[in-house]
């Protein structure tokens, strides 16, 4: 369609200029003394438009000869970039195919390729669309993957070599992103070389938008974890839990643990309690955390009311029928609160006495129920419980105290060779 336009806007040029000048009868006189020439109107715009094409073309090919040397110049400045370029992506390509020795050699060719190129822009203006922007960030990248390599090769001076020189590169707007991917890079080297104040030197000097992306708090946690800094560790496990940068479950046992140490790294009940505060909602209401936590608590010697109370809010879920909570924590959990059955109040034992009879074949309730009866003097319904979860005790700390406990009933009945008779199975357990 376009084209068959064309042809028409041609037919009417055609027909416009000959009707034009078809009917042109002037004449145009020229005098040069002595002479006269006298020609008509049309040749004479003919003429004039067959002088400015020569001279048009003319001045086009002294331009064209006068140019050669810069397109010299520019084709030589395009060979080297294509061979820089070349270079760089060769060097990619063996840094991912794990030959690293080429790498670093391809990489470093890249770099006097760039090198060269950016003093052949200096001294020309006319090298062409090479720009410094693109050259810092190219320089950075082949600083990145001569690092790499040698990182990968454990010369380490080499590494450090390149992360200066890449670092000490004159930040440029296109290049910011490259440099805090290599600081990023310095700061992951620095974990694995279980240096954590050099990575964490590292990620302090970021932006505060790079810092709080998925990989800065990896490597965060990481150098964290390395230098013993549990509450920012954990802080920053919640972040990438919240980021989604691990499954759910992952991100719950990684939590998790991190809070069992913070929980372990306390030494008296009063930084205990602020261990347990700096905890979030969801991580109290962990089962395996509040045992934990109760059970450090008694061990130093704390409040039991207090133990009792942090233990409330999972005491339900712990003791359901179909609970899914391991038999080993069920256990830690009738020690914890078998080290305060003294001082225990009535609510407490309803509490152990509905558990116990909502889970009858239950030997460690049982024998937990049992102790309570004992501590309150229950003497008949002690025996009776007791007798009937030793059999099936599996843990051995509880299946000595329930042996050790029909010993002293024992004893209160004045019965001595029944005593006797359990002091040996508690010995033997």
């Amino acid at each position: 369609m376009r084209s068959a336009l064309w042809l028409l806007a041609l037919f009417g040029i055609a027909v416009a200029v000959a009707l034009v000048a078809g009917n042109n009868q002037a004449v145009v006189t020229l005098f040069w003394p002595p002479h006269r020439v006298d020609i008509s109107f049309n040749l004479l715009v003919l003429l004039l438009a067959g002088l400015w094409t020569l001279l048009y073309l003319a001045l086009r090919a002294v331009s064209a000869v006068f140019s050669l040397p810069a397109e010299a110049r520019r084709w030589r400045a395009q060979q080297k970039e294509r061979a820089m370029y070349a270079a760089f992506m060769d060097a990619l390509s063996h840094l991912m195919a794990g030959r690293f020795i080429r790498a670093a050699k391809l990489a470093q060719n890249a770099l006097t390729q760039e090198k060269s190129l950016s003093q052949l822009a200096k001294t020309s203006r006319d090298v062409g669309s090479y720009s410094a922007g693109r050259a810092t960030q190219l320089r950075l990248l082949a600083h990145l993957l001569a690092a790499e390599s040698a990182q990968a090769l454990q010369n380490k001076a080499l590494r450090d070599e390149h992360l200066q020189q890449a670092l000490e590169t004159s930040t440029h707007r296109s290049a910011q992103e490259t440099r805090e991917g290599v600081q990023l890079r310095a700061a992951g080297w620095a974990t694995d070389d279980r240096d954590p104040t050099a990575a964490l030197a590292l990620l302090n000097e970021l932006p505060q938008g790079t810092a709080r992306r998925t990989l800065a708090l990896r490597i965060k946690l990481r150098a964290t974890q390395q230098a013993r800094q549990t509450p920012q560790a954990l802080e920053t496990a919640r972040l990438l839990a919240k980021h989604r940068a691990f499954s759910p479950a992952a991100a719950q046992s990684l939590v998790r643990g991190l809070a069992l140490e913070l929980l372990r790294g306390a030494h008296d009940p009063a930084q205990l309690q602020a261990a347990w505060l700096s905890l979030d909602a969801n991580e109290r209401a962990m089962p395996e955390l509040v045992i934990h936590a109760v059970s450090r608590l008694m061990a130093l010697h704390g409040d039991a009311d207090l133990a009792r109370a942090w233990l409330l809010q999972v005491w339900e879920p712990v003791m359901q029928p179909r609970s899914e909570i391991g038999d080993n924590l069920r256990i830690k959990l009738i020690q914890v609160l078998e080290a305060g059955l003294a001082s225990i109040d009535a609510a407490w034992l309803a509490r152990i006495e509905t558990a116990q009879q909502q889970r009858p074949r239950d030997a460690n309730m049982q024998y937990l129920a049992g102790m309570a009866c004992l501590k309150r003097q229950l003497w008949g319904k002690a025996q009776q419980l007791l007798s009937q979860a030793v059999p099936a005790l599996q843990d051995a700390g509880l299946h000595r105290n329930a042996w050790r406990a029909l010993a002293l009933l024992a004893e209160q009945r004045g019965d001595e060779v029944a005593a006797t008779q359990a002091y040996k199975r508690a010995a033997e357990v």
